[in-house]
């Protein structure tokens, strides 16, 4: 595995990319604030966000051959330094987050107008790139300990933009509370874990962990901060049964805050979850204590379909979004459960999928929230024919949560049940099948509301702006290119995969 060492003293502009990833979107935050400008506020983000899209692609493009890039900071030669480092698996997850945070951006200016007070703009746009600099940091970040800093950065951010929602219901609030308790938790947790691992190690570097995880073994130390980092991350990824945050989080949200925590959020969560169990602790580790397959796979199975089940009962779309969510998650942790290279390659792709379907659902039913005033589906139903666009960009993005073929959501669903019959286990590949199943009917429900019953009278509803079509119809076509095409999604995922299959070794 080639390895590219990036000092600081470096002095071209590539070399420094990975600074600039991070750097961009954390330096705009404070400058709007100190501008105090709510006309500038929003194309200063768009802006940093933008350059931070740019810089993802370009970074991908240097570690799709297996490459890893080491940036050090300061300086400081790792594991005494701190240091970024960039392979497959955080590139394209780099790529996933930047891209819907360029995408929200033109959406969220038209939707602000009926969820977010005027006086409040500023303040949301600094929160917002806070939050997308914590994530793309948690993402980026080679060092352990700043993995729960940029954490709590991003974190308490969502917190302030989920509060913001309580212009429209005041429900928000303590939606807002719930999340901040339970992310709270998850995070001293982690925290916990991280200390662990530390008294065992004497380091937080990454890779320095994973070498010297190997040369001691079985040490309880290292079992213990284990078991923490798994809870505390679970929490952040919305694990069931430690999901219970998500639902409210997501219905009562800011549409555009919705759409953008929905599909970056817990992918990033995912994703580090995947880099502690694969390139910190290893899978020979996890391979002798069954961890996984015996805690995560089932809770995961259980996710696939209880949460589904919830969501078919569900009488507001955005609240079956959510629930959606929760077993759609279950999916991705299955894939990782098989500790496969297929199967995580199948969990890298779902995540990706799943993060642009998401997106492309919220941004839709933002749109019926602007222009119909609520997301209930006695609100929204008899739209298909006034919403025509909005409507249509929900149906092709819900046969993309089914994974009818031809979508982004069955390429992914279809290299999971490769997964399954790979190992030998076709009745996990059979509830695969059923859980879709389920969605068939929750995504039916609401096509059933949208075309099938009568507009209320005296509705004088009409189509959402095109600030807001244009973002939602991007991600829409997504899902269904990146269904055709796989060239990127499975090649990007297969060489994440094999990556972090191969343990420390892939950090090299």
């Amino acid at each position: 595995m080639a390895t590219e060492m990036v000092p600081h003293t470096a002095l071209t502009l590539v070399d420094q990319l990975p600074a600039f990833q991070i750097l961009a979107s954390f330096l705009a935050a404070p400058l709007i604030v100190v501008l105090g400008s709510r006309r500038l506020a929003w194309p200063i983000a768009f802006i940093a966000s933008a350059m931070s899209l740019i810089v993802a692609l370009m970074l991908l493009s240097q570690v799709m051959d297996g490459t890893v890039i080491s940036y050090r900071m300061g300086g400081w030669a790792p594991p005494l330094g701190i240091e970024y480092r960039v392979d497959a698996a955080n590139a394209f997850v780099l790529v996933l987050v930047s891209a819907i945070s360029t995408l929200i951006l033109p959406y969220a200016r038209t939707s602000f107008g009926k969820e977010i007070p005027l006086r409040h703009h500023t303040a949301f746009y600094a929160a917002y790139l806070l939050c997308f600099s914590g994530l793309l940091g948690v993402t980026i970040t080679g060092d352990a300990f700043n993995v729960f800093v940029f954490l709590e950065v991003s974190s308490l951010s969502t917190y302030v933009l989920i509060a913001m929602g309580a212009e429209r219901d005041k429900r928000a609030l303590t939606a807002a509370y719930d999340y901040l308790i339970m992310g709270t938790i998850g995070a001293t947790f982690f925290v916990i874990g991280i200390g662990f691992l530390y008294m065992a190690t004497g380091t937080l570097n990454m890779a320095d962990i994973a070498d010297r995880i190997v040369e001691q073994g079985g040490n309880r130390t290292i079992r213990a901060g284990f078991a923490f980092i798994v809870v505390g991350i679970g929490l952040k990824v919305a694990m069931y049964p430690l999901h219970r945050w998500l639902p409210n989080a997501y219905t009562y949200a800011p549409s555009a805050v919705t759409a953008f925590v929905a599909a970056t959020s817990t992918k990033v969560a995912v994703y580090v979850l995947l880099r502690f169990i694969f390139s910190v602790f290893q899978p020979n580790f996890l391979f002798e204590f069954n961890t996984l397959e015996y805690i995560i796979l089932p809770f995961a199975l259980i996710a696939m379909f209880a949460a589904s089940f919830v969501a078919i009962f569900q009488s507001d779309f955005k609240m079956m979004l959510a629930f959606s969510s929760i077993a759609q998650i279950g999916y991705i942790l299955l894939g990782i459960a098989f500790l496969t290279e297929t199967g995580v390659t199948a969990a890298v792709v779902h995540l990706f999928n799943h993060g642009i379907t998401k997106a492309a659902l919220f941004m839709a039913v933002g749109a019926y929230v602007f222009s119909a005033n609520g997301s209930y589906y006695d609100t929204i139903q008899g739209l298909g024919r006034r919403m025509p666009l909005t409507s249509a960009a929900v149906v092709l993005a819900g046969f993309s949560l089914i994974g009818v073929p031809g979508t982004a959501g069955f390429v992914s669903k279809w290299v999971l049940v490769q997964a399954a019959l790979e190992k030998g286990w076709w009745p996990v590949a059979l509830l695969i099948v059923a859980s879709s199943l389920l969605a068939v009917i929750y995504v039916w429900r609401v096509i059933e509301v949208l075309y099938l019953r009568a507009t209320p009278q005296g509705c004088q509803v009409r189509e959402a702006p095109a600030s807001m079509l244009v973002p939602m119809w991007i991600a829409v076509l997504a899902c269904i290119y990146f269904g055709l095409n796989t060239d990127l999604t499975i090649g990007a995922a297969e060489t994440a995969a094999r990556g972090l299959m191969s343990g420390s070794a892939g950090m090299r």
